[in-house]
């Protein structure tokens, strides 16, 4: 008896102590003490004898006492809470506890031993939550049982359970339980852990790993809802379980830290669960107490007054159990696992402190705790950042916290700030949606210069992104528009647009509303489907006060544009989509409803727009994109609406009139073409529109054509057939315009402007060589839906005009006139890959016209000449502004494009690639994809070809190299024959022939010669050397005989280079060219790999008896040498 009474006061003493520490904690930091401005590092300081929780076993004979003599106590206190140092060891040390004799002796009545009931308990245990096939509470319920029939069983089973789920095999005995410590436990068990491999049920992947996940962490919060009020608090199972949990996240063991960090940290959210119960119980008692206390004697009852104080006490004793409890995870596993170099780990940590800052912020939402989430925006990892902003998230939502977390803001609301850069796009947009919360529910806490990081993110690739910035703009664009009764909707509308035109106009990106559109399009869909407003805005007369200005009118017609185009389409822009995505029924009848709403307001408005507006190109070129927007059948549906018809169509033939600019007259083209379709009822309509406004411009053409051709016309009459001559040729792009005949007045200008030396103006030649050439296609197409035998005069005289358009072409490529000689390869790509394939029809085989090497000459210098070309060297290009630059990348690209295609298609050879590909690494920025698909094609269509000609162009470059510059120069062939060899694939059977053939023809040109003396090519062989590594063994071996048959008794570094690359079939292997390793760096290598050779004499004798002392090799450096 007085060893239990000595047992109970040690118990109270170290619960009070404790006690006053957590409560102590807590009461410093509601006072305002700040721990933000401390770093991590600081942490170390802290001793883990200070806060570890130890269980101190007692004899098996006190157990013994205390079980007889106190039979009918509820709960036993056999974990004692350390209160000096010399009665602490050292952290997961922590013995397990022992049970009491009685219980240690029953022996098993079952027909199996205990370890095997017990190991298929815990397995069935672990299978129930793995699979997710039966329901957690019964399996809780099931151990609870099991538990309360023996306690050193069902704990140990627990434990074994937690083991298992970290992917362990082992078990945790009853010896081991009962004899050992929690550190040797652990100690065992990582003896039987298999290490090698990296994956345990925690991280496994798949919906078994996430069930599993999900299964646990039920687990674990089922357990605690169940214990909560008895088994909580009976300082016997969670205490031993946290020790062991406590041990395990120390572990080196990845499985073990991962999987117990886990638990422990779900466990410390249902503990801080109950906590928060208990704490709200305690108020609420204390309250009644107060209240019945306050009653006046005659009406005061001492024996509820004695149970509310008795109740109180017992919930007092059951906050101090729980806090001891939660302090011990905190300190025990949390503030160690939250920098982990596992980031997995971290972010577990990060996603459950919100629940410890939510559930129970009168103990945790203080700057002690929120320091840790401010430490872990400055995470390496994504992962972890992200679960530092939701739980900020989570805070920020609740009104009642924003007090508290005003010192938190101010200290990291820099760091926030930069984080909406971050570089991983899901990170930054969950940051500006926590920004947007501090906007919403702090007041002047972000300034407008702070503000101004966050908008141009609108503009952003990623939708979610853009789109959560649009969510920030719209919020700060709203509170500049303010509170607005309903009945003044208009003027809040008008408001609004002239603020956003306002911010489009002020941003840098003045050519993508189409993203700013998209951004808002959630939030502030309304207001940009507002088309009464915009367009009420843009037909208001400029006057005093009122209308729009100039570029405001710009900004608002654009932003409307993007605003259809959205609404009627409903896709998003082209960087945006991810991919196709069908839109559902609700979506698809939304898209209806504004096609049509679209439709019946701007049917009567647009042919006013286009009248204002008509005189100015931008603006007008985006008006005439309305239509296309249109549900057409409307205007053929009721008869209201076909004036509006004549309107529009008279109002786009006068812009056509009007204006010679390329984009204008395309976007008039397309709604005139879109009119003109048979579907519609007034299409006839719109096709006798188009052939008046046709003819006319015809005659404007001719009118002047013969003064032209004679020299004698004035500049308005060039300056009128040259608008003319445009318009014809947009109008050619998209219709079929042979019945013009306008094919050989156009030759004729260019015959005079490239034969006759004559003045052509260049504003003439450009439209003439696009009027011929399409003029040519429509004759192709024409011929080819004929469905019976074609004229052969027709047929002739076709090939007749091919070969005199291309001689022309040709003419034009030499001129200085940059516009006409681009113009002329653009047609001559096009008109030979129609005309230059071979055809299934035998009777169009005469069409086909074949370009003879000259053409063939010209069209290679061009390349050489103006498209892989630095833009350092082209002067003309110094003092281009960035867009200009752009412009004239994508035009070269289009060209280079339309080279290759006459590769492709058969029109050039295969020898034609040379010229492209020896140019492959040094423009891989510029034109890289395009060569890459280049090569590609030319594999499909013969691999060994594409080979040679691969080898061909690396034996052209080889030949021009300048012995001044000879060892850079080779440095690049090297470079440019690595990417080459890499575009071979992975799949060595595949590329067998068409290697063998590179090799063959490479050593065939590095030995040309050698009979008589030259060994100018020999070190053609290195670059081989570059494509060795692909070879099979077998090509191998056939090459080594074929280099011997033809080099003969040949001595040379090259030879024996390229010996040794297919000898060891690793470019990396072969050793360096003498001619560029230089002799300090040849000693170096030579020192290595005697070292290297000593290593693996070392390593040798070890398997030979002998000693690390004797090999002079530390046996911890022997571990980390590479072998």
């Amino acid at each position: 008896m007085g060893a239990h009474i000595e047992y109970r006061q040690l118990f109270r003493k170290s619960c009070e102590a404790e006690q006053l520490f957590f409560m102590g904690k807590v009461k410093s930091m509601e006072q305002g003490e700040s721990d933000l401005e401390s770093s991590p590092e600081e942490l170390e300081d802290v001793s883990d004898t200070d806060f570890k929780l130890h269980l101190r076993v007692t004899k098996r004979k006190l157990d013994t006492a205390l079980e007889t003599t106190s039979p009918k106590r509820l709960r036993q206190r056999t974990v004692i809470h350390s209160t000096t140092s010399s009665s602490t060891t050292e952290p997961g040390t922590s013995r397990a506890p022992l049970m009491p004799a009685a219980e240690t002796g029953k022996k098993d009545r079952g027909k199996r031993s205990e370890s095997e009931r017990n190991q298929s308990t815990v397995g069935h245990m672990y299978e129930a939550v793995r699979s997710g096939r039966s329901a957690i509470v019964t399996v809780v319920d099931d151990w609870l049982d099991d538990y309360k029939q023996n306690r050193e069983g069902g704990l140990r089973e627990l434990f074994n359970f937690v083991v298992q789920c970290c992917g362990c095999k082992g078990l945790v005995t009853r010896e081991m339980f009962a004899m050992m410590q929690n550190a040797d436990i652990i100690g065992h068990l990582t003896k039987e852990f298999n290490e090698d491999s990296g994956s345990y049920p925690v991280v496994a992947g798949g919906s078994l790993g996430r069930r599993f996940r999900e299964g646990l962490c039920e687990f674990v919060s089922l357990l605690v809802q169940r214990c909560q009020n008895s088994l909580l608090y009976d300082e016997f199972l969670f205490p031993a379980l946290v020790a062991f949990l406590t041990g395990l996240a120390d572990s080196q063991v990845r499985a073990f830290r991962h999987t117990s960090t886990l638990i422990a940290m779900h466990l410390m959210s249902a503990l801080v669960e109950v906590v928060a119960v208990v704490y709200a119980q305690i108020e609420v008692t204390q309250r009644r107490f107060q209240l019945e206390k306050s009653k006046s004697a005659q009406h005061r009852v001492p024996e509820r007054l004695e149970e509310l104080q008795n109740s109180c006490n017992e919930l007092l004793e059951h906050q101090e159990e729980l806090h001891s409890l939660t302090n011990t995870i905190f300190k025990g596993v949390f503030v160690h696992r939250y920098r982990d170099k596992v980031p997995e780990i971290r972010a577990i940590c990060m996603a459950e402190m919100k629940v410890w800052l939510k559930e129970y912020p009168a103990a945790f939402l203080n700057d002690g705790y929120l320091k840790y989430l401010g430490w872990m925006l400055h995470d390496k990892q994504a992962s972890v950042r992200m679960q530092s902003v939701l739980s900020l998230q989570k805070l920020y939502e609740e009104q009642d916290f924003i007090g508290r977390l005003e010192l938190f803001t101010s200290r990291f609301k820099e760091r926030l700030l930069n984080m909406v850069l971050d570089k991983d796009s899901d990170v930054a947009e969950e940051t500006v949606r926590l920004l947007l919360l501090i906007k919403q529910k702090m007041e002047d806490v972000l300034t407008d210069v702070e503000c101004n990081r966050v908008y141009p993110l609108v503009f952003a690739a990623h939708r979610g992104l853009a789109s959560v910035a649009g969510e920030f703009l719209y919020h700060m664009l709203c509170t500049e528009v303010g509170p607005l009764p309903e009945v003044e909707h208009e003027k809040r509308s008008v408001t609004f647009l002239n603020l956003l035109t306002s911010f489009f106009i002020q941003s840098k990106y003045h050519e993508h509303a189409a993203y700013l559109v998209d951004s808002l399009w959630a939030v502030a869909g309304t207001e940009l489907r507002d088309w009464e407003t915009m367009t009420s805005l843009l037909l208001q007369e400029r006057g005093e006060g009122q209308g729009l200005e100039d570029d405001e009118e710009a900004a608002l017609i654009e932003l409307m544009i993007c605003a259809l185009r959205q609404a009627a389409e409903a896709t998003p822009p082209t960087s945006r989509s991810l991919g196709k995505k069908n839109l559902g029924m609700k979506g698809r009848k939304l898209q209806v409803q504004d096609r049509r709403r679209i439709t019946h307001h701007f049917i009567p408005l647009l042919p006013q727009l286009l009248a204002k507006y008509s005189a100015d190109v931008e603006k007008v070129t985006c008006l005439l994109k309305v239509p296309l927007y249109f549900e057409l059948e409307a205007y053929g549906s009721t008869g209201r609406l076909e004036k509006y018809l004549e309107l529009l169509l008279s109002q786009v033939c006068e812009v056509v009139e009007k204006h010679h600019k390329e984009r204008v007259l395309e976007a008039c083209v397309q709604v005139l073409y879109a009119l003109c379709s048979d579907q519609y009822p007034f299409s006839a309509r719109a096709e006798r529109s188009v052939s008046q406004l046709l003819d006319t411009t015809v005659e404007k053409f001719t009118a002047h054509f013969s003064d032209i051709l004679q020299g004698v016309a004035d500049e308005d009459d060039v300056y009128s057939a040259a608008t003319s001559l445009k318009r014809l040729a947009v109008f050619s792009s998209s219709r079929d315009m042979t019945t013009l005949n306008l094919f050989e007045p156009c030759l004729s200008l260019l015959k005079a402007g490239v034969e006759f030396d004559r003045e052509i103006d260049e504003e003439l030649m450009v439209p003439a060589l696009k009027c011929a050439a399409f003029h040519l296609l429509w004759r192709k197409v024409k011929i080819s839906h004929v469905a019976g035998q074609p004229d052969k005069a027709e047929l002739k005289k076709l090939q007749k005009m091919v070969c005199s358009f291309c001689l022309v072409c040709q003419s034009c490529l030499p001129l200085d006139q940059s516009h006409i000689r681009d113009q002329a390869f653009e047609c001559l790509c096009d008109v030979l890959v129609v005309f230059g394939q071979q055809t299934e029809r035998a009777e169009l085989q005469c069409v086909s016209f074949s370009p003879d090497e000259t053409l063939k000459a010209e069209m290679a210098s061009f390349l050489l000449d103006y498209i892989f070309t630095d833009p350092e060297d082209n002067t003309e290009e110094e003092d281009e502004e960035e867009m200009m630059k752009l412009g004239t990348l994508r035009r070269r690209r289009n060209q280079l494009a339309g080279y290759c295609k006459l590769i492709i298609f058969g029109v050039f050879n295969f020898r034609a690639a040379t010229d492209i590909f020896k140019y492959y690494s040094k423009f891989y920025r510029d034109y890289g994809d395009i060569i890459k698909e280049t090569l590609s094609k030319s594999k499909i269509m013969s691999a060994v070809e594409s080979a040679r000609t691969v080898c061909l162009s690396l034996q052209q470059m080889f030949s021009s190299l300048r012995d001044e510059e000879q060892n850079e120069e080779m440095k690049e062939i090297k470079d440019l024959a690595k990417r080459l060899a890499m575009s071979f694939g992975i799949n060595q059977q595949h590329i067998r022939n068409p290697l063998l053939a590179l090799h063959q023809d490479g050593i065939q040109f590095a030995l040309r010669g050698v009979n008589e003396g030259d060994h100018s090519n020999l070190r053609f062989l290195e670059i081989l050397c570059e494509f060795s590594f692909k070879l099979v063994q077998q090509d191998r071996n056939q090459l080594l005989s074929y280099l011997q048959h033809m080099c003969g008794n040949i001595s040379s570094s090259c030879v024996h280079m390229y010996q040794r690359s297919l000898r060891l079939g690793s470019r990396e292997m072969a050793a360096h060219s003498p001619y560029d390793t230089p002799a300090q760096k040849q000693r170096r290598m030579e020192g290595s790999a005697s070292s290297l050779d000593q290593l693996r004499a070392a390593i040798r004798g070890r398997f030979h008896g002998k000693t690390c002392a004797e090999e002079d090799i530390d046996p911890q450096e022997r571990a980390v040498q590479p072998f």
